[in-house]
């Protein structure tokens, strides 16, 4: 199986506001980069969306390093909440309704199939492959043809 290193991010301006995301995938000296960004959405949409459309991008199963600066999106899988959440019906532990379940729905699919370990990197402290990311997540941000985050309910 294949091992493949990838890096994302989300951004928003506002939030919620303008976002978009950003993600560079590494694979035996090859590099891909995506990136996409939309009118109204979260941070935190941007940021599970990012690794959704990262590992969504890969054409076969793969062992994956995943690193994300989002405590969100590495908590809730290497914690397990999002799959404590799905089980209880899209509750978390306080009962409230989880936030996000169109995306961690998908996620939890890739997952599924996919080998991946999340690293949780911090983020604008000089990680070059970070730093591309936010830069890609930005740049999509003020391109002009931003798309429509459709399951966005704000």
């Amino acid at each position: 199986m294949k091992t493949v290193d990838i890096y994302t991010d989300g951004a928003c301006s506002g939030n919620p506001g303008k976002g978009g995301y950003g993600v560079v995938m590494l694979y035996n000296g090859a590099r891909k980069e995506l990136s996409a960004g939309y009118r109204l959405t979260t941070n935190n949409r941007m940021e599970v969306l990012a690794v959704i459309k990262a590992l969504e991008a890969l054409k076969e199963r793969c062992r994956v390093n995943l690193y994300s600066d989002s405590k969100y999106v590495v908590d809730a899988v290497t914690k397990g909440w999002a799959v404590k959440w799905k089980a209880n019906g899209w509750k978390k532990a306080d009962k409230t309704k989880a936030l996000n379940t169109d995306l961690w729905e998908r996620l939890l699919e890739l997952l599924d199939f996919h080998e991946v370990s999340f690293i949780w990197v911090k983020g604008h402290a000089d990680n070059k492959e970070n730093e591309r990311c936010d830069l890609l997540a930005r740049t999509a941000i003020e391109g002009g043809n931003l798309l429509e985050d459709k399951n966005y309910k704000g």
